[in-house]
């Protein structure tokens, strides 16, 4: 599976905002939880499919968070290119600094 990924260290109460130019899935996970996403293994996530933008996610507590986004799409993902969407992901620390 395509996707694209972004691997942040969060605060507990910061939020995360996407913005995409069409449905998709957005996971924030874990390091355990994206490793076993890599893998195709069970995994717990934040967040979900979301057709309507921003999306926000506040993130549950502090660490190293993982973040992707990959497209909903009932037809097959290429292996050798790139998902073709904009988006742009953007966070809001809890003091205010982005």
């Amino acid at each position: 599976m395509k996707f694209i990924h972004q691997r942040e260290h969060l605060n507990e109460g910061d939020l995360v905002i996407i913005e995409c130019s069409r449905m998709c899935n957005i996971r924030l996970m874990s390091d355990a939880n994206f490793r076993s996403f890599k893998n195709g293994g069970r995994h717990a996530y934040h967040g979900g499919a979301f057709d309507r933008f921003p999306a926000k996610i506040v993130v549950p507590s502090t660490g190293f968070w993982n973040i992707t986004i990959d497209t909903v799409t009932r037809r097959p993902i290429s292996v050798t290119r790139k998902p073709n969407f904009t988006h742009s992901i953007k966070i809001v620390r809890r003091s205010g600094k982005v």
